[in-house]
């Protein structure tokens, strides 16, 4: 890394690592288990999902809650089945290369990858360490982001954030090798190691101008994707898709929802959409990204979601639903991390 990027990655905050942004703030989230007498507050907030949705939970466990028409079509492997055997599992639920695999638990786009053929799904079987899904390519041209809560008490939620999504691409011109493109591309340079390991037995090839070469397939911040605020597109009509989600089980209360849909417009009358992902207690409101926004009006939106998820879990507890005890917690969360690291190995 040259000593000008090195300066222009301390000089934007949305660069820093997670640790580095949150410090500052993390008295807050030690308050609110201070106030509820529980080390792990959030707990209650989604109760049909392990630990809330903090992390560590499962994707069955969330798609089981969703209704079927707005679900990928999925399947889900064992590492360890024969090969013949996935490819049976496949065969038999109608998937057709290309497809999308990625850990049921999982997280920051770790081991998600399009398949393009049996040798490279071979490949994945082979390396993958934990229980995984294939997934069909949902072809939808928009990917968003939408972050909704709702007060249990109410009928009504609140789409807090909402934004469009582009994943992490470059485009040819005909001159440049990969490697000179990535080098050139304003967030992919910040993540040369991230690049070299996955892409360097293609960084001699020449693009030819206008292709583009995705060198991330995960829509998320931390695989380099670009976000668009769409602060100005949340209307009534997006939130009643929403609340209709929330009511759908009456537990998914807060969190962020990834999705693929046709257009916003379609995603605003309930048709032509397919949820990717949700994220539960552990979901950050990513609209605080790539929108020229300071570190301190960050903050200000962070705050003001851990307020609802101590409200929300607060109230549900009330009700009945239990905090998880801090050893159950600390079993769990110690698992989890275990898990990720493993992942991580083999990403």
């Amino acid at each position: 890394m040259s000593v000008k990027t090195f300066f222009s990655r301390i000089a934007n905050w949305e660069l820093w690592s997670f640790n580095v942004i949150y410090a500052p703030i993390s008295p807050v989230w030690l308050w609110y288990a201070i106030r509820s007498r529980a080390f792990w507050f959030f707990t209650p907030s989604n109760p049909t999902i392990d630990f809330g949705g903090f992390e560590g939970e499962g994707k069955k466990e969330m798609y089981d809650q969703l209704p079927a028409d707005v679900i990928p079509k999925t399947i889900y492997i064992k590492n360890d089945w024969p090969f013949a055997a996935v490819l049976d599992a496949i065969g038999a639920n109608g998937f057709q290369f290309p497809f999308i695999v990625k850990p049921d638990v999982g997280m920051k786009g770790i081991l998600f990858r399009m398949i393009q053929d049996e040798e490279q799904l071979e490949k994945y079987h082979q390396r993958i360490p934990v229980e995984y899904i294939v997934q069909e390519k949902v072809d939808y041209p928009v990917e968003v982001s939408v972050f909704y809560y709702r007060y249990p008490w109410e009928q009504k939620g609140v789409v807090s954030g909402f934004i469009h999504k582009e994943l992490l691409q470059v485009a040819g011109d005909g001159r440049r090798t990969l490697r000179q493109l990535i080098q050139a591309h304003p967030r992919a340079k910040y993540r040369l190691e991230e690049m070299t390991h996955r892409h360097q037995h293609r960084y001699d090839r020449v693009l030819q101008e206008g292709e583009i070469f995705y060198l991330s397939y995960a829509g998320n911040h931390n695989r380099g994707a670009k976000f668009t605020n769409l602060q100005e597109q949340i209307d009534d009509e997006l939130l009643t898709v929403f609340d209709r989600l929330s009511h759908y089980n009456e537990s998914f209360f807060y969190g962020r929802y990834d999705i693929k849909t046709t257009s916003v417009e379609d995603l605003k009358k309930g048709r032509n959409f397919l949820i990717l992902e949700f994220n539960g207690a552990g979901a950050e409101p990513n609209h605080i990204y790539d929108c020229d926004m300071s570190l301190a009006q960050a903050y200000r939106i962070i705050l003001q979601h851990w307020k609802a998820l101590y409200r929300i879990s607060r109230y549900n507890n009330q009700q009945g639903i239990p905090y998880w005890g801090f050893r159950r917690g600390r079993a769990f969360l110690k698992a989890a991390r275990k898990h990720f690291r493993l992942l991580e190995e083999f990403d």
